[in-house]
């Protein structure tokens, strides 16, 4: 223990206690059976809230735990002292437990506080004082208050920011030990200006809040669960057996036979409750979220100082009543004005090391957050035991997600297959390539750029047919059907996890207010103060809120408009690179043109995207602060959607420009359009847009899913640790016994990264099921690459949860929230897009066209001559003719361009033509009925799977049968006692008739001797 950080003060021989003496005394607990003890007897019962010593010590009552070096103690109290010098961390398992080592710590507060050079004088003082009787309320401190008290006087203000802070402190742990919990406080830690506060939730105290929390908790009734019969328990048999090897090691995902019947805690039912074991009943995540709500609830309310300002002059009257009414400051106020640093659950133990006691947390690293792993389940249930529900969830939905993702993986290579198999069998692709053709193609830029040769695009027109074939419409079809199925499988999957989790009949409450929100009112309350009347409880409308709503509006719509603005940057990189690369006299050099500039343009494109990622993010959060939303709920909801919106932006519109915008705005030779007056619009590949389309889907694809992965998730983290390690290696004591000295469990988790929400990671899983589902005609492996992913980062986040993060709060909660509506609007969107980029971007709409209508012997032979028209080089315009018209060796008449127009000896030259008009029909049609017929085969399937499983509602109905069984029998108990006593009292009432005639003065002292029967009922 350190030695500066230790003040004793016994307690007074003769203390009148006055009118405090039954009550909790400032953290104190005083019995009614004391009072007539001893003193030194009463010493002894205080309630050692704030003790660090062992319960042997009487007669002392520890209020801090100050400078020990300066204490003046008498000679027979070096006993005690010497007794401090002892390692009592492994009784209380090292920050676990109380110094007691048998209150454990369900919570911790964290705050920084300033040593003072005065407080070794003043520690010598209050214990030389400490004789003198104290009376009142304010001359007895709460516990680690006695100093600041007599500091205040003899001390110069220095600091009246961290004065304000300390007594707001000492206001809200008073709060805490008068709404019930147990409190400890430790300075004597490695880190060196932070202290923290270890807070305990008795039993009294946790039965409390369940009940109002309206927690369900299992009872001593248990009954069996449905089993299936026949052939599908048969089956059922099997499925485990070949599964087993894939089955976590825990208890929690053994299947059960038997269910205990839960109901909401009441005290007044605990007899229906197995409380054989109180230690174990309320698990640690369930008494970490009952103190949380305790620190929400409790407010502190007085502030010796102007918040922030730190001048040391009182505020009015007024505005003081007015603070005092208003400015409720609970944990979340008090965490946002530094009063304390953090506030966390402590987790189970160490989950790594040598002689560590098996825990939960231990577990989980072995069975879950480890790589070795990756081929089994997860054991959900026990991530939701240590977690809570809320993150419980998000795993669950991860794990169904991915083990979607291994059908249409299959269904994704086999397509890309076919494409491969299919490829040389391809008729278009073959007359691209035929040299024997000779078609001359117009050039792709003004002056710099040559005729060349449409066989020289031979390997891009191969390569579409990968993915620009019959099966990739198919596959279109499968995975607009595969997204409704996911949808419908979770809803099933967590109908089934609230039935086992008890959350049934479990509906959110109205959170409580965040401390802006708070602020906010407290701000406008403070404006009308000259008004003589008081007001209802004020809020926020409006009209309160129209400023930041116009920001947000203005804010939002130029992110939009700066993405954009970047796109048709990158747009004119590629034109002019294309320009620049044409020039180049190798042809090797003009064949890889489209490559080139295609992959450069991508990787700019990916860049831009991961950090305008990291901007969008921090400005939705500014945006979504300055609204001031009411609850947590709220404020989570509405960053959730404008980060959604403009990640989505930024995230697709470069390939919404090449899936639907390029190439159908460049005009033709002669006639181009051009941006800038100079530079010309991008023209597709003569084998369509689609290859290109694949290139940006995959490199943006996969290089955001490794570069967040490796360098976001796994590098900052441990950069981030590692600076955390090296400032407080500086800090650290040189002092051997202070460097080999164990850390406390809560010092450990402190240097943990604090946990900032969900919203990240199902951000980064939502962009990747939009590339799954939205684009998936252009790029089949789509979902195969998102498999891969997803097996990675399942124990990646895990190993994030149990070993990097400090434990998070656990939440209640049934479903997950506004994302399901999200996945819901992507999967509705995916079918519109991927018939747009059937239709539009690939040409399986023009070849059903010409296979139909213009081919002459039922093939696809002439349709790449049916695509393209002709163009006389004597209509140019002027400067625009290639410099070298010669380059080919031959001098070039007619130059082919791919449209549907009309050619140069027509009396309507260059106009379009009907085939145009003939495949756009085509292709709308194509449109609507394949996006009403994929709509009402996805809601057939919506209406044909039923959202809750049948044997999961027959189990609900059972345990609602089951719980108005046991009322009724314990009903019927309560009239058969009734009944009982009294006929008992019937009977011993003419008893005492019978035998007492004779005395009739005390005849009724008799009968209510009588009648005194004990009752419990």
């Amino acid at each position: 223990m350190d030695k500066d950080e230790i003040h004793l003060r016994r307690l007074p021989a003769a203390a009148p206690w006055g009118p405090h003496a039954d009550s909790e005394f400032h953290g104190v607990d005083f019995l009614p059976g004391d009072l007539n003890e001893a003193p030194e007897e009463t010493g002894m019962r205080v309630n050692k809230k704030y003790s660090c010593l062992p319960a042997e010590e009487k007669g002392i009552h520890i209020i801090n735990i100050r400078a020990i070096e300066d204490i003046g103690y008498d000679q027979h109290e070096s006993t005690l002292l010497n007794s401090l010098s002892k390692n009592p961390d492994a009784d209380c398992k090292y920050g676990l437990y109380f110094r007691d080592g048998k209150r454990k710590v369900d919570y911790i507060l964290v705050y920084h506080y300033k040593k003072s050079s005065a407080g070794k004088t003043l520690t010598r003082r209050v214990h030389h004082n400490d004789s003198s009787a104290r009376s009142t309320k304010q001359d007895q401190p709460l516990p680690g208050k006695g100093v600041q008290l007599e500091m205040r006087e003899s001390e110069p203000h220095v600091d009246y920011h961290e004065d304000d802070k300390r007594f707001r402190r000492e206001e809200y742990e008073g709060n805490l030990v008068e709404a019930g919990l147990e409190l400890e406080r430790d300075e004597d830690t490695k880190i060196h200006g932070v202290g923290f506060v270890k807070i305990h939730a008795p039993w009294n105290v946790l039965c409390r809040e369940a009940e109002f929390l309206k927690l369900k908790m299992p009872t001593k009734k248990m009954y069996q669960i449905n089993q299936t019969h026949g052939l599908l328990k048969k089956i059922n048999s099997v499925i485990q057996k070949i599964t087993e090897p894939i089955q976590p090691k825990v208890a929690e995902h053994k299947p059960q036979t038997v269910k205990r019947l839960s109901y909401p805690f009441s005290r007044e039912k605990q007899h229906l409750f197995d409380l054989s074991d109180r230690d174990s009943f309320f698990d640690s995540k369930t008494r970490s979220t009952i103190v949380y709500e305790i620190l929400k609830r409790t407010t502190c309310t007085k502030a010796k100082y102007s918040m922030g300002k730190g001048e040391g002059r009182k505020k009015e009257t007024t505005l003081l009543n007015k603070r005092r009414k208003c400015g409720k400051y609970g944990i979340t106020s008090l965490l946002a004005n530094g009063v304390y640093s953090a506030a966390y659950p402590l987790h189970d133990g160490d989950y790594e090391g040598e002689n560590v006691e098996p825990n939960d947390r231990k577990l989980l690293c072995e069975e879950w957050a480890s790589y070795g792993v990756f081929y089994k389940y997860q054991p959900i249930d026990l991530v939701r035991k240590y977690f809570g529900e809320k993150i419980g969830l998000y795993f669950a939905w991860l794990g169904v997600y991915t083990q979607m993702l291994i059908p249409a993986s299959i269904v994704g290579i086999i397509v890309f297959l076919y494409g491969c198999a299919t490829v040389d069998e391809n008729i278009p692709s073959m007359e691209m390539c035929d040299q024997r053709n000779n078609i001359t193609m117009c050039p792709l830029c003004d002056r710099t750029c040559s005729y060349w040769k449409m066989s020289s695009a031979c390997a891009t027109a191969r390569a579409s047919h990968l993915f620009d074939n019959p099966a990739t419409v198919f596959f279109s079809v499968f995975m607009a059907l595969w997204a409704a199925t996911f949808m419908e499988h979770w809803k099933r999957k967590q109908m089934r996890l609230n039935y086992r989790w008890d959350l049934t009949g479990f509906e959110e409450e109205e959170d409580h207010p965040r401390a802006e929100y708070e602020a906010k009112v407290l701000e406008k309350s403070l404006r009308k103060e000259h008004k003589q009347k008081e007001t209802d409880k004020e809020k926020l409308t409006w009209k309160d809120r129209f400023p930041a709503y116009l920001t947000n509006f203005v804010g939002i719509i130029f992110m939009v408009g700066l993405t954009f603005a970047i796109v048709f940057g990158v747009i004119i990189y590629r034109i002019s690179t294309a320009a620049a690369l044409a020039i180049s006299s190798t042809p090797s050099g003009r064949s890889s043109v489209r490559v080139t500039v295609t992959a450069t343009a991508v990787i700019i494109n990916l860049v831009v995207i991961i950090i305008l990622d990291e901007v969008y993010g921090c400005i939705a959060r500014w945006l979504t602060q300055i609204e001031v939303p009411k609850t947590d709920k709220n404020f989570e909801e509405r960053l959730i959607f404008k980060a959604f919106l403009l990640k989505f932006v930024n995230a697709y519109t470069p390939i919404f420009y090449v899936a639907f915008f390029k190439g159908r705005f460049v005009g033709r030779p002669g006639d181009y359009v051009y941006i800038f007056h100079s530079f010309r619009m991008e023209e597709c590949a003569p084998g369509g847009c689609l290859m290109e389309l694949c290139i940006q889907l995959s490199i943006i694809m996969l290089g955001k899913q490794l570069i967040q992965n490796n360098l976001f998730e796994i590098g900052i983290p441990k950069m981030k640790k590692f600076i955390r390690y090296m400032k407080l290696k500086r800090r650290r004591s040189l002092d051997h016994e202070e460097h080999m000295k164990k850390k406390q469990r809560y010092e450990v988790d402190y240097n943990l990264e604090p946990f900032a929400g969900l919203t990240p990671e199902y951000m980064e899983m939502i962009i990747q099921f939009g590339f799954v589902t939205l684009f998936v005609a252009s790029f089949p492996l789509a979902p195969l690459f998102a498999l891969l992913n997803n097996i990675i980062e399942i124990r990646l986040d895990a190993k994030k949860f149990v070993t990097e993060l400090r434990r998070p709060v656990a939440v209640r909660a049934k479903d997950i929230g506004i994302w399901y509506n999200i996945l819901r609007g992507i999967g509705k969107l995916a079918v519109i897009i991927n018939a747009f980029v059937i239709s539009f971007t690939s040409d399986f709409i023009p070849r059903l066209v010409y296979l139909y209508m213009y081919s002459e012997n039922g093939t696809m032979h002439g349709f790449v001559n049916h695509t393209l028209s002709s163009f006389n080089v004597s209509d140019f315009q002027a400067g625009t003719a290639p410099n070298d018209p010669m380059d080919l060796g031959y001098e070039v008449q007619i130059c082919r361009y791919k449209d549907y127009r009309e050619p140069p000896w027509s009396e309507n030259k260059y106009d379009i033509s009907k085939d145009f008009w003939a495949v756009l029909a085509a292709r709308l049609a194509f449109v609507i009925v394949f996006q009403n017929l994929v709509m009402f085969m996805s809601d057939f399937v919506d209406w044909i799977i039923p959202d809750i499983p049948k044997d999961i509602s027959q189990q609900i109905h059972k345990e609602k049968v089951l719980m108005v069984e046991v009322f009724m029998r314990e009903e019927q108990g309560k009239l058969q006692m009734l009944e009982t006593w009294k006929d008992n009292d019937k009977k011993k009432g003419e008893n005492c008739n019978n035998h007492s005639p004779r005395l009739p003065r005390s005849r009724s002292g008799s009968l209510s001797s009588c009648h005194s029967y004990p009752l419990d009922v």
